[in-house]
């Protein structure tokens, strides 16, 4: 028989599957990912329902349904190098490696690195490489990348980030100038140039300049 997190995952997936996520990949990396294991244990009873949840440091965990589609969006093979702009609880940085060669996410939260890191670690979980940074900068020693993905809204998309994206490259971005307003972004790198698709409207937590520092 199986457990109640077994059973509420599935569910998870039967949801995910009629809001119209399609990629048997990016479907089966969900399934793989305890995402108990990325909330705090006061919410654990709600980590299978589709709603984004607070984490430490005045963060969220991201609905799985917006997860899922910006995994999907990306578009990715296992080859490519993503970098992810915004750890959080490390859940996405999760289900991208299950689906790429390597990850590099960027955290300006020392606290959420580093417990992202124990989860990660806690998971087997070895191709993802973890960082604390100013994600407006990325990750210029291992760019370019094939993938970048970012967790958190800009007014725009930060040139550094467009700057570290690889010729025929994909950014998925949420902008806008409030959690009113703002659009999940497609950004493809062609040789004609940018090319900008807005995808749907989404709430996220703001892109903060620079790292935490504590004295």
């Amino acid at each position: 028989m199986l457990d109640t997190d077994a059973q509420n995952q599935i569910g998870l997936i039967m949801q995910l599957r009629r809001r119209g996520i399609r990629d048997a990949d990016v479907l089966r990396a969900i399934e793989r990912i305890p995402r108990e294991l990325f909330v705090d244990e006061a919410f654990s009873e709600h980590a299978y329902q589709d709603i984004a949840l607070p984490i430490e440091c005045g963060q969220t965990i991201s609905q799985p349904f917006v997860v899922a589609f910006m995994t999907e969006k990306l578009d990715l093979n296992p080859t490519q190098k993503v970098l992810e702009v915004g750890t959080g609880s490390g859940y996405q940085a999760a289900i991208l490696s299950q689906l790429c060669r390597r990850v590099y996410t960027v955290e300006r939260w020392r606290e959420l690195q580093k417990v992202a890191e124990a989860r990660l670690a806690e998971l087997k979980i070895t191709n993802v490489t973890t960082i604390i940074g100013d994600g407006w900068l990325g990750w210029p020693p291992q760019a370019p990348f094939d993938r970048i993905i970012v967790t958190a809204a800009a007014l725009d998309a930060p040139a550094a980030l467009l700057d570290q994206l690889k010729d025929g490259g994909r950014m998925i971005i949420p902008l806008g100038e409030n959690r009113d307003t703002q659009q999940l972004v497609q950004i493809d790198k062609t040789a004609e140039g940018l090319v900008e698709t807005p995808l749907l409207p989404v709430r996220f937590v703001p892109l903060v300049h620079g790292r935490v520092k504590r004295d």
